[in-house]
């Protein structure tokens, strides 16, 4: 039944490629996809530190109840991070300490948790990924209904079980599976420009003329008067 069914993820992002971004920061990959994908600005890390990257399980479940987020936790394989769509409501938790503990158990990536969380200060000290919309004290109801392994979306950002999760200080980001090998191509080519950029800022030497072109070309006179 839609909106009440628990499914097998029929594909996964490779490990190869999950390595392989571990050490891109989340910006120079959103660069790379035209900076049109993002999770939206609310989902913050409520950890201490340390990036994320893993694959998909995703999690559709109505606003308030975790039901289907336990039954993720049970089915999650070592390296997975569940991401949840709760719809970005913020009254009651969906996640705490027992189910981080129980996450960092199972080995798992991270969560993503469009919804909110509570033991703040405890997770706060830890440096399992977690990122959340909020915090409020108020508990979970467990009834259902939700989905497991279905596309979701997160403020426009639509992500397939098995899609890449990625994840520093500056937010989240999904690179779709089919899109993997193309975005990590353009990545790290973006990082070794931004590397020579850096050495040409500190010599002295960054070549900033496309200011003043771009000025010109929208009308402005860059020259100071």
């Amino acid at each position: 039944m839609v909106g009440l069914q628990i499914l097998k993820r029929q594909r996964q992002v490779a490990e190869q490629h999950i390595k392989a971004f571990a050490d891109i920061p989340v910006a120079n990959v959103s660069d790379c996809m035209a900076r049109m994908t993002a999770s939206g600005p609310r989902l913050r890390p409520m950890h201490k530190g340390g990036k994320l990257a893993g694959p998909a399980l995703t999690v559709k479940c109505r606003p308030g109840d975790n039901l289907m987020i336990h039954k993720a936790l049970t089915m999650a394989q070592p390296g997975d991070v569940i991401v949840v769509d709760a719809g970005g409501d913020l009254t009651n938790s969906l996640f705490g300490e027992l189910m981080v503990n129980t996450a960092i158990q199972r080995r798992l990536a991270g969560v993503v948790l469009n919804g909110a969380v509570r033991d703040c200060d405890v997770i706060a000290q830890m440096d399992f990924p977690l990122y959340a919309a909020g915090v409020t004290h108020r508990g979970p109801y467990k009834d259902g209904p939700g989905e497991i392994n279905v596309p979701i979306a997160i403020d426009g950002m639509v992500i397939a079980p098995g899609d890449l999760i990625l994840g520093d200080a500056d937010g989240l980001l999904c690179v779709p599976f089919g899109d993997v090998e193309a975005v990590l191509e353009a990545a790290r080519k973006k990082v070794k420009l931004e590397e020579q950029m850096m050495i040409d800022i500190k010599a002295g030497t960054l070549d900033t003329t496309w200011i003043d072109v771009t000025l010109k070309r929208i009308g402005a006179d860059p020259t100071p008067r």
